[in-house]
């Protein structure tokens, strides 16, 4: 088989905040690029990539979806792998994922909305994982439509160069093509559904022949300014810089983060996207041009590199796993080097497992075309396995090799949910397991005290479209509790103490005594930070790891209200045991026990999850928001203006925000919109704690 040019692949993704138009845009990409040969409407419930039931009726992303196209660009056929990713905030984790193994990303805004929370959010990410983006002004036929603000827009919340590669001609319903600067004509686009060139090329028009040049020599000097070369040729005459150069100095600075080319268009009036698909190509990396993927060998724990060839050792990374009904498990893996064949067999770096890949895929959306190999460069999707989790690396089972794992954020909303019928137990045990496989930010547990099923997520959303999955995919109804904030416990001071276990029954007894400081673990440590300090063997070697033990389990329940402990310090200062009745179990309860009492003298207080929460309203509604996000215990951080509206910001308890939406809109007449994600954990104030506390020892009097 002849080797691959990968430098005739484009693995992209489409990012940006909710109703930007992501979906649409991908949707005109598959139409243009021949893989559809209709354009699916996302309001129609029509879209492609949009292909969960939930996505089409409430016309938004939930999974990330991926696809392979083709483009001709300059008489050459190039492979573009696209990731359409959710703009939702309570799906972060598609778009964080999605952004791990891309090379490139369209950063689309609404020409309206322009910057809004949630481009922000995946512009930290994009920034997070280094992936060069162009960007994409969408929604150019709207009221409102205004390319250059949204560009120095871009330039003021990002501090990133964002340089207008394009003009558009007219605005609003006026909007009828784009003036390339660095073609320097213009396009002018007819709004025609069922052809794919419906567009022609034209003279700039005479009324924007100043504005045009004034952008073009603002493109070529700050172009100039990232290449030397160019800088000279710009001095002695501006005029005699081609386009070619242009396009080969805009890439390089692209793809070294110094520039983002702004486009625009109208995806859903099919004007700009061919010029998109032609700059996606033009400015985005290849696999080739992306560093070199880092990892660490397990076996003698040195840094190694794996180039993008497919003469290397394989080594891939599988960041997204999906339930497939007729396919199974199916886990999309990006590779980074080598190759991998159907049938082969690879290592999957954390577990240190061999699995079997039975069937490689190419995907587009959720049809799947069959593959025999795929190489470096490529994003598929492989059907196998026995156990594989979000962020596993798999790679040759001759060279081992464990690349940075992904870091999801933790979930901050609960729900208690039992099925309807006794029948159904089992299968709700089976489905959350499925979901909880495909999404990190879902978590399932027990309660200890209730013995009801908990599940969690990152909003209300997230964790009504579980619900609804749970009634549709796996035919499991369930009842529902309220949702419940996820609250959790922290220690504020060290303090020491000693606790002795003895239990004398008939026969051997049990006895075990330690003596221990706790409190609150190092800045940055997550988890129990357990200090050893016992001298003379006091407390033999072998029972050590079992007061570790007991203090890890412990920090599941909280001695308050039972919430987990993120992270404590344990310093085992001494003890002592007694030669017949001591055992490691003895030591595990010591240490079980010894953190119920200690934890209280620690200074123990509850934590709740803040969120940032942004408001945007007509000015006269201003006043009624703000008063009613104080009587929230929320804190303003700043107001600012975006065209006639205000925009408020708060960091506000996720506690008081249940059921905010209806209360926004009585308040705003339904004139303003807010958005919310998390920020961080905070103590919680006493007479709220006090409460809390009450509740849950009244929960669990009910349960004994």
């Amino acid at each position: 088989m002849a080797t691959r040019d990968l430098n005739y692949t484009r693995n992209i993704g489409i990012m940006a905040h909710i109703d930007a138009g992501k979906t649409t845009t991908s949707e005109r990409i598959l139409f243009y690029t021949g893989k559809t040969h209709k354009i699916g409407e996302v309001h129609e419930g029509g879209a492609t990539m949009d292909w969960m039931v939930q996505e089409q009726e409430r016309g938004i992303t939930i999974t990330s979806a991926a696809t392979t196209a083709f483009w001709q660009y300059k008489d050459k056929t190039y492979q573009i792998n696209l990731i359409d990713t959710p703009g939702h905030v309570d799906f972060t984790v598609e778009v964080e994922r999605s952004l791990r193994v891309l090379d490139g990303a369209v950063a689309t805004f609404c020409a309206v909305g322009g910057v809004e929370p949630q481009s922000e959010t995946v512009w930290r990410q994009a920034d997070k994982y280094n992936v060069p983006r162009i960007g994409y002004v969408n929604k150019m036929d709207r009221t409102g439509a205004d390319f250059l603000a949204v560009c120095s827009q871009i330039k003021e919340h990002f501090g990133a160069t964002a340089l207008p590669v394009v003009l558009p001609i007219g605005a609003e319903d006026k909007f009828e093509g784009l003036i390339d600067l660095i073609y320097n004509n213009a396009i002018y686009y007819f709004d025609d559904k069922t052809v794919r060139d419906n567009f022609e090329l034209r003279e700039i028009p005479e009324n924007m022949k100043a504005e045009a040049a004034e952008w073009r020599a603002k493109l070529i000097e700050e172009v100039a300014s990232t290449d030397d070369a160019l800088m000279e040729k710009f001095f002695e005459d501006p005029d005699s810089i081609t386009p070619d150069e242009l396009i080969a100095a805009i890439r390089t600075a692209t793809i070294g983060m110094q520039l983002v080319p702004m486009m625009c268009g109208s995806s859903f009036h099919n004007k700009g996207v061919q010029k998109l698909l032609d700059y996606i190509i033009a400015f985005l990396p290849s696999p080739m041009d992306v560093p070199a993927v880092e990892g660490m060998n397990p076996k003698t724990e040195e840094t190694e590199v794996r180039h993008s060839d497919e003469n290397e050792p394989f080594c891939g990374l599988a960041f997204k796993i999906a339930t497939d009904p007729f396919v199974g498990r199916l886990a999309f893996v990006r590779v980074y080097s080598g190759k991998l064949d159907a049938g082969s067999y690879v290592l999957n770096a954390r577990s240190g497992k061999r699995e079997r890949i039975s069937r490689i895929y190419q995907m587009h959306a959720n049809k799947q075309n069959p593959m025999e190999t795929v190489t470096a460069g490529d994003i598929c999707a492989a059907v196998g396995f026995k156990e594989i989790h979000t962020g596993d690396t798999l790679c040759a089972e001759n060279a081992p090799i464990v690349l940075e794992q992904m870091t999801f954020p933790e979930p901050v909303i609960g729900l208690a949910v039992e099925p309807k019928t006794q029948k159904d137990l089992d299968k709700l045990g089976i489905a959350l397991a499925k979901l909880a496989e495909e999404d990190p930010t879902f978590t399932v547990r027990t309660d200890e005290e209730s013995g009801q099923t908990i599940i969690s997520g990152m909003g209300e959303l997230h964790l009504d479209i579980i619900v609804d999955r749970l009634r549709r995919e796996f035919g499991v109804e369930i009842n529902q509790g309220a949702p419940q904030v996820n609250y959790k416990e922290a220690l504020t001071q060290t303090v020491q103490h000693r606790e002795v276990f003895k239990k004398q029954t008939g026969g051997r007894g049990k006895f075990a005594d330690i003596i221990f400081e706790i409190g609150p673990a190092d800045e940055g440590v997550v988890g129990l930070q357990f200090v050893d300090e016992v001298k003379g063997g006091n407390v033999p070697k072998e029972y050590i790891p079992a007061v570790q033990k007991g203090f890890e389990s412990a920090m599941a329940n909280g001695a308050l209200a039972g919430y987990t402990i993120d992270s404590m310090k344990i310093t085992l200062k001494d003890g002592s045991f007694h030669p017949v009745d001591s055992d490691q179990l003895s030591f595990e309860i010591c240490a079980r026990n010894g953190f119920r009492v200690a934890a209280p003298k620690a200074g123990s207080v509850i934590m709740e999850p803040v969120m940032n929460v942004e408001v945007v309203t007509p000015e006269e509604n201003m006043g009624d928001i703000i008063g009613d996000l104080n009587k929230r215990r929320g804190q303003i951080q700043g107001m600012e203006s975006k065209g006639t509206a205000r925009v408020v910001k708060a960091k506000v308890p996720l506690s008081e925000m249940f059921g905010y939406v209806t209360v926004l809109r009585t308040i705003s007449s339904g004139r303003a919109t807010s958005s919310m994600e998390f920020s961080h954990f905070e103590e919680v104030p006493a007479g709220l704690a006090k409460e809390i506390i009450e509740k849950s020892s009244g929960k669990r009097k009910d349960m004994e």
